[in-house]
C-alpha cells in the first residue's frame, strides 16, 4: 500500500524561526498542521559531539507536497544543514487525513 500521507520534521534554534516557518508553510498550504515542542538535541558535528535547545517542527501534509516544503524550509532555514526528514503516515483516521486534504493545496 502506498502512503500519500506524512510527517515532515525539521527543527531551528529559535522559537520566532520556528514560528515563522510554521506561519510560511501554513500560508503556502504546503501542510494541514505545524506543532512545534522544544527539545534538546545531541549531536555529531565537525568532529565533535554538540548539544542544544532546539525547537522540533512535526509538519502534517502529503507526500506530493514534499519537494515544494524540502525547497521552502531550505529556502528559509539558518542551519547550514538542516533536518528535513519525511516520516510515512501508514494509516491514520478518515476524518484527519480527509482534513489534511481539505486544508493543502492541490498536488495530486
Amino acid at each position: 500500500m502506498e502512503t500519500k500521507y506524512c510527517i515532515v520534521q525539521t527543527t531551528v534554534d529559535r522559537k520566532v524561526e520556528a514560528e515563522a516557518l510554521a506561519q510560511l508553510i501554513l500560508k503556502e498550504k504546503l501542510a494541514a498542521c505545524v506543532q512545534i515542542n522544544p527539545i534538546s538535541s545531541y549531536y555529531t558535528w565537525k568532529g565533535g559531539v554538540s548539544s542544544d535547545s532546539e525547537w522540533l517542527l512535526s509538519i502534517k501534509t502529503k507526500v506530493s507536497c514534499y519537494p515544494e516544503l524540502q525547497a521552502l524550509i531550505i529556502a528559509h532555514h539558518s542551519y547550514e544543514v538542516p533536518e528535513i526528514i519525511q516520516i510515512p503516515i501508514v494509516d491514520g483516521s478518515e476524518a484527519y487525513l480527509r482534513w489534511v486534504d481539505r486544508n493543502i493545496k492541490l498536488h495530486d
